[in-house]
């Protein structure tokens, strides 16, 4: 803030403008001139107001412009730059930021392989926002001025927040009136976030022109170092980078899974370091605002690994148990594969919401959109398709809709969850000492620490049983009563009888089951199982109508159970697309196929028989 006379020059400078920045330099680039242009412009950009300044400082400009001029080239570049016309009447921020995205698409993999982490295509950003914000509508309506906060935790350049802005606008240009949507947001990569600060900048909010919106865009790893920690937001939106590693962050994302496990934003187990996406997923949960002051939701795009990763009682299926639990997913949407520049993979969109309709309680939709696009005259990188507008109208209306159809499924939250049970099947082996066991015992590290006079030993007091049929307590028995007759065989402790065990075990399904000393039957690891059980179905009851009919003995490990509620059985959740929308496709029928291929083989012969005429 700077003060002369007692008047706030910066609100002065601004008001002037008309912008929250300004510059004072008595230069312009049409001025700078051909003697002096490094110093000059230096002059100029150090003239800007604070929050302009640090725009040209993230990017490291004063190296560029100094590279340039050593290059002899900086005053030519200043002069054509000059001659474009790039006031925001005539060029929009977010035109800026696609050529910005666009430059990066074409040169920014050779620096930075990166570079496209956060680009999200605009039909995509569309789409989003369309799915977060348009249910809201009435309410805006009904609520003129109303404010509203915007949220996105993995910025970029800022598309999904300038798309937002723009989607309530529209309703002023259709309604006479609109709410204020104050965005916030969060960006990793400082030559990106310098992008959206620009695009800030240029923003103005009707209620509170003279409000610097690029104050509320924030520098930093959003998971190691929140930025709005201790703030909630009636909306949220972020598409973070796909199966991207958070190793750069597991010291602060553990520590505060650690110590403030469900009061903080990591409550569930955490996923594998290789994918960070799900962490946003709980990220986003944790900011949206209060259902007493108005509830919050959110949209998210991810790959499909969030859907099915992990198997019971892992990271990923105790997130998703931890969200269908809290009944906060409200929707999910299978986008079109190649629609994204840099991959072609299947993508979804996440719809969480802490203040579901009373008729969505309990259930998520699945929509399945894969379908509905437009292809591309030209390829953009991996992007072939876009999602058009009346594509994106259709997908909206399916969402608001909540109406069972081919497309659009109501699926009960429990339906998604399973638990998973460890079937066991008696052991029922013999011992038979053989040359084969004998050659086998190479294998275990128990029979390997033996001296070779001990093995040697060994071989020879075992040899004497080749052949006989023994139980299987015999060879523990028998270990321990030939070591303490021969103290030159060594200790024979468990780890050496487990490879007397491996080695010389015979199954036998005529024996009767093997039992501990305390009469338990023991379990054959080699034919240990486990079965998802749908939630819902009595465990013992799907035991006996899916797997006794096929293993007679079988029987559950009761002492697997899930660490969260204590029953038999771990819980997982996982959400299965191709389950749930799959559509059979019988083979044709092989007459068919014969009357072609005979088609196709005389085709093939009148060729040749043209060819050697």
């Amino acid at each position: 803030m700077a003060i002369e006379n007692g008047l706030d020059v910066d609100v002065i400078l601004r008001q002037a403008t008309g912008y929250p920045f300004y510059n004072t330099s008595s230069y312009s680039l049409e001025t700078l001139g051909a003697g002096r242009t490094r110093q000059n412009l230096e002059d100029y950009i150090a003239k800007f107001s604070g929050n302009a300044r640090v725009i040209f400082e993230q990017f490291d400009f004063i190296n560029t412009i100094s590279q340039m001029d050593k290059k002899g080239v900086l005053y030519k570049i200043c002069q054509n730059f000059a001659a474009i016309d790039l006031h925001p009447d005539a060029v929009p921020e977010r035109t800026m930021s696609n050529v910005y995205e666009h430059l990066i698409r074409r040169f920014g993999a050779e620096v930075n392989e990166a570079a496209e982490d956060f680009m999200t295509p605009r039909d995509v950003v569309h789409l989003g926002i369309e799915l977060l914000l348009e249910p809201d509508d009435q309410m805006f309506i009904d609520n003129p001025g109303i404010i509203r906060t915007l949220y996105d935790p993995t910025i970029g350049t800022g598309g999904f927040i300038s798309d937002g802005m723009e989607h309530v606008q529209s309703l002023q240009d259709r309604y006479g009136t609109a709410p204020t949507l104050v965005p916030y947001g969060q960006e990793l990569e400082s030559e990106t976030h310098a992008v959206c600060l620009a695009s800030m900048l240029l923003k103005t909010l009707k209620s509170d022109p003279g409000r610097d919106l690029s104050q509320n865009i924030k520098l930093g790893s959003t998971l190691s170092a929140d930025k709005f920690r201790h703030e909630k937001f009636h909306y949220c939106v972020s598409n973070p980078p796909f199966g991207k590693k958070w190793e750069m962050d597991q010291a602060e994302v553990l520590r505060e899974h650690r110590d403030q496990k469900f009061e903080g934003r990591f409550g569930p187990k955490l996923p594998r370091v290789s994918d960070g996406s799900m962490l946003f997923l709980l990220h986003l949960l944790s900011k949206l605002e209060d259902p007493e002051k108005g509830g919050g939701r959110a949209a998210i795009v991810l790959s499909g690994s969030p859907l099915f990763n992990g198997s019971a009682g892992q990271g990923e299926s105790e997130i998703r148990r931890h969200l269908l639990y809290q009944d906060v997913v409200e929707a999910i949407i299978a986008l079109p594969t190649e629609i994204f520049f840099r991959t072609g993979i299947g993508t979804y969109i996440w719809v969480l919401s802490n203040r579901k309709s009373e008729e969505r309680q309990g259930k998520v939709q699945l929509i399945d959109a894969t379908g509905m696009f437009e292809p591309l005259r030209k390829s953009e990188g991996n992007k072939r398709r876009k999602i058009g507008d009346d594509q994106i109208r259709d997908i909206v209306q399916l969402y608001a809709d909540f109406e069972p159809t081919k497309k659009s499924l109501i699926v009960g939250a429990e339906d998604f969850g399973y638990r998973r049970i460890r079937v066991l099947r008696p052991l029922r082996h013999k011992i038979v000492v053989s040359d084969t066991g004998l050659e086998a015992l190479g294998e275990h590290k128990a029979w390997e620490k033996r001296t070779d006079d001990q093995r040697e030993r060994w071989r020879a007091v075992l040899s004497k049983h080749t052949g006989v049929d023994h139980d299987w307590h015999w060879i523990e028995s028998f270990s321990k009563a030939a070591a303490k007759k021969d103290a030159k065989l060594g200790k024979a402790d468990m780890a050496l009888i487990k490879a007397f065990q491996k080695a010389f075990a015979v199954r036998d399904e005529d024996l009767d089951p093997v039992k501990d000393k305390k009469g338990n039957l023991i379990p054959d690891d080699e034919l240990t199982d486990y079965e998802n059980v749908p939630m819902g179905t009595d465990i013992h009851d799907y035991l006996e109508t899916e797997v006794t009919p096929h293993a007679h003995d079988a029987y559950i490990d009761e002492a697997y159970v899930d660490e969260s509620d204590g029953d038999i059985g771990i819980v997982g959740y996982e959400i299965n697309f191709n389950r749930y929308f799959y559509e059979y496709v019988p083979p044709r029928d092989l007459d068919e196929i014969d009357v072609e291929l005979k088609a196709i083989e005389a085709s093939i012969a009148k060729v040749l028989n043209e060819v050697t005429e």
